[in-house]
């Protein structure tokens, strides 16, 4: 299925979920459960918080989704709860968090460099240790592959915030990487 056209189809099952067709709900939790699971898991480091944190984004969307104007914003909307969810539990735990404060990025190379594939792995691990603001970030666009405009909907955000953030995002994310030993 085209880019396209999956995002049509996508939009037709947000429809007849709000017309009360709850296979159309389950086939849209199918879609979307395990990345949003990847998402929160992430974001918050603990994969049964990620369980209990999804269940109740799948309660807010199911007690939401009627009120939801566009169809073709779902995929925006829900990573927002998502978001909100995640945060929501990370302010909870109150965990001290690294950030780029006395990082000195000047002379850093410029982003020209993308990971290769074997750094997969390295990658997802780094994603941890990067302060949430860029882990999501990283993670819509890379992860997700969500345009700047729609990040900058789920995180509410300014378009020239969300670029500034995922450049400095992505050169901290490096510096994570190099810091980590190399296995192999």
């Amino acid at each position: 299925m085209t880019d396209i056209a999956e995002r049509v189809y996508r939009s037709i099952l947000v429809v007849r979920c709000q017309a009360g067709d709850r296979a159309a709900f389950a086939e849209l939790v199918e879609l979307y459960q395990q990345r949003l699971h990847y998402f929160l898991a992430t974001m918050v480091g603990d994969d049964h918080a990620a369980d209990d944190l999804l269940q109740e984004v799948w309660f807010d969307v199911y007690r939401g989704l009627a009120k939801l104007g566009d169809p073709g914003a779902f995929p925006s909307w829900i990573y927002r709860i998502a978001r909100h969810r995640a945060l929501r539990e990370l302010r909870k735990r109150q965990q001290p968090l690294s950030s780029l404060a006395g990082v000195d990025l000047a002379g850093e190379e410029e982003d020209a460099d993308d990971f290769s594939a074997e750094d997969a792995e390295r990658v997802h691990a780094a994603l941890e240790r990067v302060v949430p603001e860029h882990r999501e970030v990283l993670l819509l666009r890379f992860i997700e592959e969500m345009s700047y405009e729609d990040i900058a909907g789920v995180t509410g955000c300014q378009l020239g915030t969300v670029r500034s953030r995922l450049h400095y995002a992505k050169r901290a994310l490096r510096r994570v990487m190099e810091a980590m030993p190399h296995h192999g």
